[in-house]
């Protein structure tokens, strides 16, 4: 029987990478035939596609399938990319929702790798493509500087406990202020490396300048999303790009017995998400349009976290739809868009 498709399940861990190659026929119908553990290192990379090579049809293309876990399936990937094989890096939990339709008891990492084989047999998937060299040095240094400044706030929360003690040591408070002057300096240094890279890229600080025109959105929330997102490379609309930031809405509903709280799920990109926060509570405060929808939501539910998610959101829906149409903000596109539709309405009447 022909076959249509071969694909590479790839669990990745930090040592080893979990191997299962699996093939769909013209009836559909799935195969996974082999099965193999390799090292997470060069020498891995290069007996894994060798073996790869040796065991799958040479004409019929070969796709690598693999989550996004951490930084450990990154070195991988490159390598595959180096070397001009198709990649797709999924979302843990896609793979985790897939797993749960699937008749699988226990959870090793035979049976994820199995399981990322038969999800890239039944799915198109997009191909993964590096990212570019502007987009992957600021998102290393903008995570970097999230970083200094998670540690500045647990430093300035231990000088705030020594400052409130009965006697306070002085040399642990000299200790103290020293530290926090040195997280000051590096984080400095951080935004002037990130301002030299923006600089000395016009395209770069074009795009920049037009999401900088949203309310509350500076040049470095514009920097983390695009760094986060590798410029919007593979977000083909809004809800994929919510869904890839976690603060898409998942909810359990069953008959009149099960309703839970709709809630978001959290489950994307933590560093996007985070981003979105002081953006939207300045958005709230000085745009009309984000005031509206802040109210409207506090007024229906009562709930102003809930109401500020959905300005986040927003706000991010707007950076992508303003990136791909290299258009500025424009806070009375509804208002004339609502106004273009009466007149048109006014002139079928």
């Amino acid at each position: 029987m022909k076959e249509l498709k071969q694909v590479v399940g790839i669990d990745v861990a930090q040592k080893e990478l979990v191997v299962t190659l699996g093939r769909m026929f013209e009836d559909l119908s799935i195969e996974l035939y082999a099965y193999k553990v390799f090292k997470n290192t060069e020498k891995g990379f290069v007996g894994l596609s060798d073996w790869v090579k040796k065991v799958s049809k040479a004409e019929l293309k070969v796709v690598y399938v693999m989550e996004a876990t951490g930084v450990y399936h990154q070195k991988f990937a490159y390598y595959l990319d180096k070397n001009s094989y198709e990649v797709c890096i999924v979302l843990p939990n896609k793979i985790s929702n897939y797993i749960r339709t699937l008749d699988i008891k226990t959870i090793t990492d035979k049976t994820s790798s199995q399981a990322i084989a038969r999800f890239g047999l039944e799915r198109k998937l997009d191909l993964w493509n590096r990212p570019k060299s502007v987009y992957k040095n600021l998102q290393q240094l903008t995570r970097e500087r999230n970083q200094i400044v998670s540690e500045r706030v647990i430093v300035k929360n231990q000088m705030h406990a020594e400052e409130s003690e009965a006697e306070p040591n002085e040399n642990s408070l000299n200790r103290i202020k020293a530290r926090i002057r040195f997280l000051n300096s590096q984080e400095k240094e951080i935004k002037k490396d990130i301002s030299v890279i923006v600089r000395s890229d016009e395209n770069l600080k074009k795009e920049i300048d037009i999401i900088c025109t949203l309310p509350g959105v500076g040049e470095l929330t514009a920097v983390i999303v695009l760094a986060e997102t590798n410029g919007f490379e593979l977000i083909r609309n809004k809800r994929q790009l919510t869904s890839y930031a976690g603060l898409d809405i998942k909810e359990k509903q069953s008959g009149t017995s099960i309703k839970g709280k709709p809630r978001i799920s959290k489950k994307g990109n933590r560093s996007l998400r985070k981003e979105m926060h002081f953006p939207a509570l300045v958005a709230v405060k000085w745009d009309e349009n984000f005031r509206e929808l802040y109210a409207r939501i506090v007024s229906k539910h009562g709930i102003k976290m809930k109401a500020l998610v959905a300005v986040q959101r927003k706000i991010l829906e707007m950076i992508f739809i303003v990136f791909k149409n290299k258009t500025t903000y424009d806070k009375e596109y509804e208002n004339k868009k609502q106004a273009q539709k009466n007149s048109v309405q006014t002139q079928k009447v």
